[in-house]
């Protein structure tokens, strides 16, 4: 027997929030990437994307960074989810939210 719910899915994001130190004038740096879709086209962003259906939230981010920017083996930590409605024009969308640090130069393409 298949268990379904009367209830409404709201999608699910990861985005991930990633510093980098910048030795050459002692400042933090946080890696954006500009949008290549609507809403927001050309906007600057954090990395991240929608996870898949039955795709663990780790995996999603860490494979949103890799297609985004490009970046691999970025430990991450997950902070509290977000999921104000009305936050995204596509519908309810709770995101979850990640932080980590990398010392790679490889910049998005």
């Amino acid at each position: 027997m298949k268990y379904t719910y009367n209830y409404p899915r709201p999608a699910v994001t990861v985005d991930s929030i990633i510093f980098r130190f910048n030795k050459a004038n002692k400042s933090i740096e946080v890696l954006l990437i500009q949008r290549k879709a609507a809403p927001y086209k050309g906007q600057w962003a954090f990395p991240g994307g929608f996870a898949n259906e039955n795709e663990d939230l780790v995996c999603a981010a860490t494979r949103e960074l890799k297609e985004e920017t490009g970046l691999t083996k970025v430990q991450l930590l997950s902070l509290p989810p977000v999921g104000t409605p009305g936050r995204d024009p596509r519908g309810h969308v709770i995101t979850c939210p990640f932080v980590g640090t990398t010392k790679s130069k490889k910049k998005p393409t």
